[in-house]
């Protein structure tokens, strides 16, 4: 049995996230399969759910003290804090201690996201662990319904709030060796500097 919820500021929705539920909510970009980032039980189950692809998905925080908790190397993130609050991820290597989160990759794409309800959300109760509302190969979940038809009761909840249509998903970028390297041009553009244009 699952919980639908109308807004992300719902203190029941807090709780179950808090508690270690995995659920589908609409990010800064499109509806998202999430649970809390720091309860490998929950990364592990959320995974599964999803039908594990070969990509683990992104960190979504409500600051980059909440990313240095989580084990990410602050160095790297003070590299690139100027692209954030954005609908912009970047792929920042890390180690050992976080391969419940990057299924072996050594890296992870993380985000502080530009959407003030959300960012409330993560601020309460932490770093979020984030893969697309869909099944691999699959189109990505609009809405509940959608979203619903793919995952059913397998979650705990739901966050319905209305259609998000044809949005963009984030851009992904890395750093390498101070150049910007952009792997998926998507709601932020990036220049060949390495600079965000607003097209």
């Amino acid at each position: 049995m699952h919980h639908t919820f109308q807004h992300l500021g719902d203190k029941q929705l807090i709780a179950l996230l808090k508690s270690g539920s995995v659920g589908v909510l609409p990010t800064d970009t499109i509806y998202g399969l999430v649970c809390s980032a720091q309860s490998k039980k929950s990364v592990a189950r959320l995974f599964t759910i999803k039908q594990r692809e070969a990509n683990p998905g992104t960190v979504l925080a409500g600051s980059l003290q909440q990313l240095i908790d989580l084990g990410i190397r602050g160095r790297y993130l003070k590299a690139v804090e100027y692209f954030w609050p954005n609908p912009l991820s970047v792929v920042i290597p890390c180690g050992e201690d976080l391969a419940y989160l990057h299924m072996g990759k050594h890296s992870l794409a993380v985000r502080i996201p530009d959407d003030t309800e959300l960012r409330a959300l993560l601020k309460e109760i932490g770093p979020l662990m984030t893969t697309s509302a869909n099944h691999p190969g699959q189109p990505t979940a609009r809405n509940f319904q959608e979203a619903f038809n793919y995952f059913g009761d397998a979650v705990d909840f739901y966050v319905d709030t209305g259609d998000m249509g044809e949005r963009p998903p984030s851009t992904i970028i890395r750093v390498v060796d101070d150049a910007i390297e952009v792997l998926r041009q998507g709601a932020v553009n990036i220049d060949d500097a390495g600079r965000i244009t607003h097209e």
